[in-house]
C-alpha cells in the first residue's frame, strides 16, 4: 500500500491578466487567470532571473472577489492544490494541463477600497451534517 501524499502548493506572484469570470451551466461561478512567479539565483557568478507562468482556477465566492477586486499586475499569495486535466479538443487532439485551484489567499498590495479583510481569502466555511464543508 502506498505511503502517504502531500498536494499542497503555496505561491507569491503578480497577475498577467485581468481575471476572467464566467459561470458554469449549474451556476457556479469560476475564474481563470495566470500568475507569474519569479526565482532569482546565480549563475557562474552572475545573478540571474528565471519567470515561471502558472494557471490558476478559483472556484465559488472567491472567484467573484477575483473578478472584483484583483486585475493585471496585482500581487497576490496563493495556497492551493496542483490538478492535472486532460481534454480533447473539435480536431480531435489530445490537451492537458497542470494548474493550481486556489482554495486561500490573500491580496499583498493593498486591499483595493471597501473591502474587509473578511472577503479576501478568508471565506468562512460551514460543516454540513454530511461532514463536507460549505462556503459562507
Amino acid at each position: 500500500m502506498p505511503g502517504p501524499t502531500l498536494n499542497k502548493v503555496f505561491l507569491i506572484g503578480r497577475l498577467t491578466r485581468d481575471p476572467e469570470l464566467r459561470y458554469t451551466p449549474a451556476g457556479q461561478a469560476v475564474t481563470s487567470v495566470r500568475m507569474a512567479v519569479n526565482r532569482e539565483y546565480v549563475s557562474k557568478e552572475e545573478k540571474r532571473e528565471e519567470t515561471c507562468f502558472i494557471n490558476l482556477v478559483i472556484w465559488g465566492k472567491r472567484a467573484e472577489v477575483w473578478a472584483e477586486y484583483l486585475k493585471k499586475g496585482n500581487l497576490i499569495f496563493v495556497e492551493g492544490r496542483l490538478q492535472y486535466r486532460q481534454w480533447e479538443t473539435q480536431d480531435n487532439e489530445k490537451r492537458s494541463t497542470v494548474e493550481v485551484v486556489v482554495e486561500d489567499f490573500q491580496f499583498l498590495d493593498r486591499p483595493p477600497a471597501g473591502i474587509e479583510e473578511k472577503e479576501t481569502g478568508g471565506i468562512e466555511k460551514e460543516e454540513k451534517e454530511d461532514g463536507s464543508e460549505e462556503e459562507r
